[in-house]
């Protein structure tokens, strides 16, 4: 299959939604759950007819989109931290593609936590704790490790924990995906007015 820019913007911002929403909770104990829901989504589509049918319903990214947009213009000021977030999760994608047992291993977990969405909704604390579960015990082991920083009364609840965790491993996911339709860092330095246009055109479609 022949991937477009639309495409590849359209991962790169899932990789940016999950680490706005992995802020917004790190910072203020909740999250836009519009937000959450496509990239936990994302989690369990293996057989998506097309890359915006992972996320969901159109415009499902239009957070990330819009992030993505900031960040490549320049209109939105410079975020370290979120930087910081996207561009560990693309190295920690990386070094899980080299590791082809611990990818089958997190492919069998994900089908394990699938059967839970016959019983609880997409964000049941039940299910996220079960996803997190999963980023703890295999990419949260690979180097560089995220450093969630925020407010400590955020950070230590359990629920939160999980919810990080589960975002996380959805944000890995979103990297994974960017790879699979031809992004790469050489296409993040040089490519970025194709992808600016690309995620322009996302959020204007989705704003119809």
């Amino acid at each position: 299959m022949a991937y477009t820019g639309k495409d590849r913007s359209i991962a790169l911002a899932g990789v940016y939604q999950s680490v706005l929403c992995v802020r917004q909770i790190a910072r203020q104990g909740s999250v836009d759950t519009d937000a959450m829901t496509p990239c936990i989504y994302s989690l369990f589509q293996t057989d998506a007819d097309s890359v915006p049918e992972i996320f969901g319903a159109p415009g499902s990214v239009y957070a990330g989109a819009k992030e993505l947009v900031g960040q490549l213009t320049g209109k939105q000021p410079r975020e370290i931290e979120l930087t910081r977030y996207v561009i560990t999760l693309l190295k920690l994608e990386r070094v899980l593609a080299g590791r082809s047992q611990l990818i089958r291993d997190i492919g069998a977990d994900i089908d394990d936590a699938r059967a839970k969405l016959d019983h609880f909704p997409m964000l049941h604390p039940n299910l996220l704790a079960h996803l997190a579960d999963i980023y703890s015990r295999t990419i949260s082991q690979l180097q560089p490790r995220v450093m969630v920083q925020g407010d400590p009364r955020f950070l230590q609840p359990p629920d939160n924990q999980n919810r990080i965790r589960a975002l996380l491993l959805a944000g890995v996911r979103s990297a994974w995906l960017w790879r699979q339709v031809g992004g790469s860092r050489w296409q993040f330095l040089f490519g970025r007015k194709a992808l600016l246009m690309a995620a322009l055109d996302y959020l204007r479609l989705a704003r119809q």
